[in-house]
């Protein structure tokens, strides 16, 4: 049965997806919208941190509630670095860091190993649209370059295998700030791992995109025995 929440939540969404509250338009105040429903105050910031996880809405400090204008969903291919589209630019920084914590355990490299680290932000003109680290242990790509989808790892002739894991969950203070979204809107996040034939890690990549305006497609082909088996 739905609760109080999700009734004032599901008549927003529906004035939103209809066109009634238009882009960029302010929602009544928050004690305006607690006496139309007939609710408490806490009920309804319940149902409006509903929206603005979904991206429907955004709260400014001190003006109010506003309807988002809908961004173009992007997509993000399985086993890229980060989603390549006409219209998307890539800022790349690069750093040189020391292999700690979770990155050392993907790598699966000693601590302290000195790695490539590529901080890379794309953007729809000024929007950004997803933000990735990847690492790389300096031994395999000590001046690696955006050339390809495959960039930076740049090593397919040695790749033979990559996972990714996707989930989905609220941003970090650091992803929220660079996708320059609010910490209750969530983010699709993809952890790539590549490897080649004798099981080392190649590079690691952890790739954030807010979870509304994203889709992530993987392609998956027979091999041959799969083939023989039909």
């Amino acid at each position: 049965m739905p609760t109080l929440r999700d009734t004032i939540a599901e008549d927003l969404r529906t004035q939103i997806t209809t066109g009634h509250l238009k882009p960029g338009s302010r929602l009544p105040s928050e004690p305006k919208l607690a006496t139309h429903y007939k609710v408490s105050t806490p009920t309804v910031r319940q149902a409006l941190a509903l929206l603005q996880a979904e991206g429907l809405i955004e709260k400014t400090h001190g003006k109010g509630n506003f309807v988002r204008t809908p961004l173009r969903r992007i997509t993000y291919t399985g086993g890229a670095g980060v989603p390549f589209a006409p219209d998307l630019q890539t800022t790349i920084r690069t750093t040189i860091v020391r292999a700690r914590g979770h990155i050392r355990t993907l790598l699966k490299v000693p601590s302290n190993t000195p790695l490539t680290e590529f901080h890379c932000t794309t953007y729809e003109g000024e929007t950004p649209r997803s933000v990735a680290h990847i690492y790389i242990p300096r031994d395999l790509a000590p001046t690696a370059r955006l050339a390809s989808p495959s960039w930076p790892g740049g090593r397919d002739t040695d790749r033979t295998e990559t996972q990714e894991t996707v989930t989905a969950r609220l941003p970090t203070p650091e992803e929220a700030s660079a996708l320059r979204i609010s910490p209750t809107r969530t983010v699709l996040t993809i952890t790539r791992i590549a490897l080649n034939s004798t099981g080392r890690v190649l590079e690691a990549a952890l790739l954030a995109l807010p979870s509304d305006a994203a889709d992530a497609v993987f392609t998956t082909h027979p091999t041959l025995k799969e083939e023989t088996d039909r």
